[in-house]
């Protein structure tokens, strides 16, 4: 009886740590992201859902994320078990192997995509089946390891969830929501970059063809400043075609100002060379300001 229940409870426990180890490949982290933007983008619709129809929208949509991010890792692992900064992801430590990351990524893809054909419309389940096979197939397989570009153009993949989140509310596509995918896309870059100045090593090691691995620290602080300064027409544009008031505009120009003004204390820095804390503090800020805008999003809505 007594080794009946320790057998019980051992299983339950694997099942259980198993379940933790799965949901650490869909990369919790940026899935809250995801969240984040996505219900922005459907609170920020012209008409309103049921709350129920909202939510079950919201969760399948990051799902969706959660599946391509699970592809990530199966398909990057040799790269992760190379990196510090993802050497302790399940494939890499071993506690999931690439086969049960591959079926669980593609289970997840093909269930989100039809729950949100069926739940919510067929715009939002293309979109999304759009977003996991252009961060599967073209960032990930494609650009990762070819080209310094890769941040650029893969930013694509996370800048669609608020677009989806207004065609979940709306059943179509304007131009209110592309506002949304050019502050995220045009806000990647310096973000990323930001992040590859003071981990160069570590893609180094990986021989992923990073901007300063491939052209030098200064052309990266160069270009880390160029992106900063291309967020102050993208944020005006939401402005500029009647998508929101004044209430948005002032505090997200101060936000972006204050971005500018970080990426050229990192551009003035000694030339080629860069500084570590200031490139961190570039990092850290970019979360922040994205993060900020689009909470001014909802503010102005309510005002």
């Amino acid at each position: 009886m007594i080794k009946s229940k320790l057998k019980n409870r051992n299983l339950t426990q694997d099942v259980s740590f198993n379940l933790s180890e799965l949901f650490k490949l869909m990369k919790p982290r940026v899935m809250s992201l995801v969240i984040f933007t996505c219900a922005v983008g459907l609170l920020m619709a012209p008409n309103t859902i049921p709350t129920k129809d909202a939510l079950i929208g919201i969760i399948l949509v990051s799902i969706g994320a959660g599946a391509a991010g699970a592809l990530n890792m199966w398909y990057e692992s040799d790269l992760d078990a190379l990196m510090t900064r993802t050497c302790l992801r399940p494939i890499p430590t071993g506690k999931v192997n690439r086969n049960q990351a591959l079926v669980f990524g593609i289970f997840l893809s093909i269930f989100s995509v039809i729950a949100l054909d069926y739940y919510s419309n067929r715009i939002s389940a293309s979109l999304l089946l759009f977003t996991i096979l252009f961060y599967v197939f073209v960032y990930t397989i494609w650009l990762k390891r070819k080209t310094p570009q890769n941040i650029v153009i893969g930013g694509a993949a996370g800048a669609l969830p608020p677009v989806i989140g207004w065609t979940i509310a709306t059943n179509s596509l304007t131009f209110e929501p592309i506002t949304f995918f050019l502050i995220i896309f045009f806000w990647t870059p310096s973000h990323f970059w930001a992040l590859s100045l003071y981990k160069s090593d570590d893609y180094k090691k990986a021989k992923i063809p990073m901007l300063p691995i491939t052209s030098g620290v200064e052309n990266t602080k160069l270009n880390i400043f160029v992106y900063s300064l291309m967020m102050l027409p993208v944020i005006v544009l939401p402005y500029a075609i009647g998508f929101v008031g004044i209430t948005f505009l002032i505090p997200s120009l101060i936000l972006t100002i204050y971005y500018n003004y970080l990426c050229f204390e990192l551009y003035k820095f000694k030339k080629n060379k860069f500084d570590a804390k200031k490139a961190k503090s570039i990092f850290g800020y970019s979360i922040l300001y994205l993060f900020l805008i689009f909470v001014i999003f909802l503010i102005d809505k309510i005002l």
